[in-house]
C-alpha cells in the first residue's frame, strides 16, 4: 500500500472482506490487531499514562476498544470502560467485551460517572457513521470533548464523516487517530482538520497483494514528487525561457489583488510578468515593484497586444463584475492560452458559463464552488470530493477547491488532498496569491494538472513555514520571502 493513498469506506470495506474471504483472516483476528496496535499507539504517545478510559459503542469500532482495554489492564494500567450501549449478540465486539469481562475487567454506563484518566480512548462509532450522534452517544461526546484529557480515536473520530470529512452533528475532538486497513479520505479535508488530530495508520499486517485490486481514491501530495519534479534553473537560462505571466484584474480599488498575484508569479520564478489593469494602479505597482511590467488598460483593444505576448493568463483577482472586467475576462478566456481563473473571473463564470481553455486550472473557495455548481456552500461542505470532481468534470478543467485539506481534481475523476496549510491563511490575499503561483508553474512548462498540484503545494506550504511567527495576523505578503525559498528547494522546512 502507497503510505500517500486515500480510501472511501466502500473501498476500506472491500479491503477488509478481500482479507477476510481470501486471506481467510479472521474477523476476530483482524479486530485483535487492531486493538493491539492502538494500545501501541497508545504507549508510545502518552508513556507516563497509568490511568485509561475507553469509551465503547456497540459495533466492531467498540471491539477494538474491549481488545485495547484487555491489553492496557494486562499492562498494570488502571482501565475503565464505559459503554454508550451493548454489543450485538454474537457478534465480534461481544465477544471481545467478554472477554474484557472474563478478565476481571468490568463495563460501567456512559451515562454515569466517569473515573480519572491520564487518556481517554474514543470507540464509540467507527467509519460507517454518516449521520448525528444521537442519544447517549451524542452525550457522551460531549462529556469527551468537555475533558482537559487527550483523546486517542479508534479508527475514525467518532460523529466525523470517514468519507467526507464533514461533520452532520458533534464529534469527538482527538489529539490523534489511529485509522486501520488503509487511511480514510475523510480524514484530511473539511472539518476533519479540527477533530482528527494526528493521523496515523496501521494496515494490521495485511499484504501489499490485497490493495493490488483496488485502486485508492485520492492521495496526500508528495513532497518528494514536487522536489523531483520541480526543474531547477539551467547555468544558460534566460527570461523568456521561463515564461511570461500575463496577470489581468484589478479594477477600481482593488489594485492589491493583482499586485499580490504578480509578484506571487515572480516569486515562483516566472520569467516575466506583465499586469493588465486600470490606470489608476499602475504608479502604485511600479513604485512597490518596478519589476512587474504594468499596464493601464481600458478595454479589450488595449489588452490584445499583451495577450499575444503572454504564455499563461491569471485572470481574476481583482477583476471585478462590471462591464470593464466582464468584457477582458472574455477576450482572455477567447485568446486559448494556458489560463489560472480566479476570485470574479469564476464568478463570471457561474453567471456565463462558456468553453475554457484545454489547459485551465480553476481556484474556487466553497462559496466560488458553491456557485459555479448552482448549490449552497453547505452543499459543499457536505462532500467536498464530489464537488471538486463535478466542476473539474463540468469545465473541462482541473480544479482547486481551497479550505482546509485543499482538493485538487481532474477531469478524469483524479483527486489529490493537500496535507500542508493552517487557519492563519483564511486572510484576504491569499488567493490571489496561489493564482500567481500556479501560473508561473504553469509559465515554466507544466501542464494544468501538476501546475495545480504542486501550486497548491507550495502556496500552502510556504504558508506553514510563515505562521511559525504565529498564525492570527498572517498576510499574504508574509509567503513571498519562504515562497521563493521553497521554489527554490522544494525539501526545505
Amino acid at each position: 500500500m502507497n503510505g500517500n493513498s486515500l480510501y472511501s469506506v466502500a473501498q476500506v470495506r472491500e479491503l477488509e472482506r478481500a482479507a477476510i474471504e481470501r486471506l481467510r483472516i479472521p474477523g476476530d483476528e483482524l479486530m485483535r490487531r487492531s486493538g493491539s496496535a492502538a494500545f501501541a499507539l497508545l504507549r508510545a504517545r502518552w508513556p507516563d499514562a497509568r490511568r485509561v478510559v475507553v469509551l465503547c459503542g456497540g459495533g466492531n469500532n467498540g471491539g477494538d476498544g474491549y481488545v485495547l482495554a484487555k491489553l492496557a489492564r494486562a499492562a498494570g494500567l488502571d482501565v475503565a470502560v464505559l459503554a454508550s450501549n451493548p454489543p450485538r449478540e454474537g457478534s465480534e465486539a461481544a465477544r471481545a467485551a467478554a472477554e474484557w469481562c472474563a478478565g476481571g475487567g468490568e463495563v460501567l454506563p456512559a451515562g454515569g460517572d466517569w473515573p480519572q484518566a491520564d487518556v481517554r480512548v474514543d470507540a464509540l462509532f467507527g467509519i460507517g457513521l454518516a449521520r448525528p450522534p444521537e442519544g447517549g452517544a451524542r452525550e457522551a461526546i460531549e462529556r469527551l470533548n468537555a475533558t482537559a484529557r487527550p483523546v486517542l480515536a479508534l479508527d475514525v473520530p467518532s460523529g466525523l464523516d470517514a468519507d467526507t470529512g464533514f461533520a452532520p452533528g458533534v464529534v469527538v475532538r482527538a489529539d490523534a487517530t489511529l485509522t486501520f486497513i488503509a487511511d480514510k479520505r475523510g480524514l484530511h479535508t473539511g472539518t476533519a482538520a479540527d477533530f482528527a488530530g494526528e493521523v496515523a495508520v496501521d494496515a494490521l499486517g495485511l499484504p501489499d497483494e490485497i490493495y493490488a485490486n483496488t485502486l485508492c481514491d485520492a492521495r496526500l501530495l508528495d513532497a518528494g514528487e514536487i522536489v523531483a519534479r520541480l526543474p531547477r534553473r539551467d547555468r544558460d537560462g534566460h527570461k523568456g525561457r521561463y515564461g511570461h505571466v500575463l496577470a489581468i484584474g484589478g479594477d477600481c480599488g482593488m489594485g492589491g489583488a493583482i499586485r499580490i498575484a504578480g509578484e506571487a508569479a515572480l516569486r515562483t520564478g516566472a520569467g516575466l510578468v506583465s499586469v493588465a489593469t486600470r490606470a489608476e494602479h499602475v504608479i502604485a505597482l511600479n513604485a512597490a515593484r518596478p519589476e512587474l511590467m504594468a499596464h493601464a488598460v481600458s478595454g479589450i483593444q488595449e489588452l490584445q497586444a499583451l495577450l499575444e505576448r503572454a504564455s499563461v493568463i491569471a485572470l481574476g483577482p481583482g477583476l471585478g463584475q462590471r462591464a470593464w472586467g466582464h468584457a477582458l475576462w472574455h477576450a482572455a478566456i477567447a485568446a486559448g492560452k494556458p489560463l489560472v481563473l480566479d476570485a470574479d473571473g469564476l464568478n463570471l463564470l457561474a453567471r456565463d458559463t462558456i468553453a475554457l481553455p484545454a489547459q485551465t486550472v480553476l481556484t474556487p473557495h466553497p462559496g466560488e464552488a458553491a456557485r459555479l455548481l448552482g448549490v449552497d456552500t453547505a452543499a459543499v461542505a457536505r462532500d467536498r470530493f464530489a464537488a471538486a470532481r463535478e466542476l473539474a468534470r463540468r469545465h473541462h478543467a482541473c480544479v482547486a477547491l481551497k479550505g482546509a485539506g485543499s482538493l485538487i481534481a481532474n477531469p478524469h475523476g483524479e483527486v489529490a488532498v493537500c496535507p500542508w496549510g493552517n487557519p492563519g491563511m483564511a486572510t484576504g490575499g491569499m488567493g490571489d496569491l496561489l493564482t500567481g503561483v500556479i501560473a508561473a508553474l504553469f509559465a515554466q512548462g507544466f501542464e494544468a494538472w501538476d501546475a495545480a498540484r504542486f501550486g497548491v503545494a507550495l502556496h500552502a506550504r510556504a504558508g506553514d513555514a510563515a505562521a511559525r511567527e504565529g498564525e492570527a495576523g498572517l498576510v499574504a505578503s508574509d509567503l513571498f520571502a519562504p515562497l521563493r525559498r521553497l521554489r527554490n528547494d522544494p525539501g526545505a522546512k
